[in-house]
């Protein structure tokens, strides 16, 4: 038995490996979110953009809003675990790359395994994926409003644009709705969405004067 559980494990884990070193250059094809999305509401949107495509001011809002220690950490923002911790809540600790890693290879919801398996496989992405490659795939996975997948699919969705040409605003306001993509409109904002979009805009602006996202931009 304890053979066939250590073959067991070792088979996950030599699949986790080449899925990793696969979408690290290809584009993942769904997840199991999207896949459970799809078959709830019949169809999903997304559509696939590389970085170079994507508004350099979407990807410096999307940090300034989730993780603004993007480029500082590697993988995990120990400060804002530990502030989480004191506070008694895990809001706010967990960064892009963990993220991105439970959206791309595992499942959403809270339990131990996937906490487990979210804090094993971010090392592993951080050390054999660039942080440019690992915010390409959060802006292209990242739900943005309900059955709305990427930065792509949202720009046209919310604003009708690509999202080569968001503008400081828009982008603002996709990044703004990026923890409540269901509770929280890019198009028609509430209060808080507005006030919200001020401070990612005026935070993008920050860690692109401080260096923060020179780890992502070219």
């Amino acid at each position: 038995m304890l053979r066939w559980l250590w073959r067991g494990l070792a088979g996950v884990a030599a699949l986790y490996a080449v899925l990793i070193l696969l979408f690290s250059f290809v584009p993942p094809p769904i997840n199991f979110y999207q896949l459970g999305q799809t078959m709830q509401l019949g169809g999903i949107e997304k559509d696939w953009v590389p970085m170079e495509e994507i508004a350099p001011v979407m990807a410096r809002s999307a940090v300034a809003a989730e993780d603004a220690n993007f480029c500082l950490h590697w993988g995990f923002d120990m400060a804002a675990i530990r502030e989480a911790v004191a506070q008694g809540s895990n809001r706010g600790a967990s960064t892009i790359s963990q993220q991105t890693v439970k959206n791309v290879f595992l499942w959403h919801g809270r339990s131990w395994l996937r906490k487990a398996m979210e804090g094993l496989l971010t090392p592993v992405v951080e050390s054999l994926w660039s942080k440019r490659r690992i915010l390409e795939v959060y802006l292209n996975v990242a739900e943005f409003g309900e059955g709305v997948f990427g930065v792509q699919a949202a720009a046209q969705h919310h604003f009708g644009v690509d999202a080569r040409d968001l503008t400081a605003t828009q982008a603002g306001r996709l990044a703004a709705v990026l923890p409540d993509p269901k509770g929280r409109s890019a198009s028609e904002p509430s209060d808080f969405v507005r006030s919200r979009t001020r401070a990612i805009i005026s935070g993008a602006e920050t860690i692109a004067a401080d260096g923060r996202a020179a780890c992502f931009e070219e």
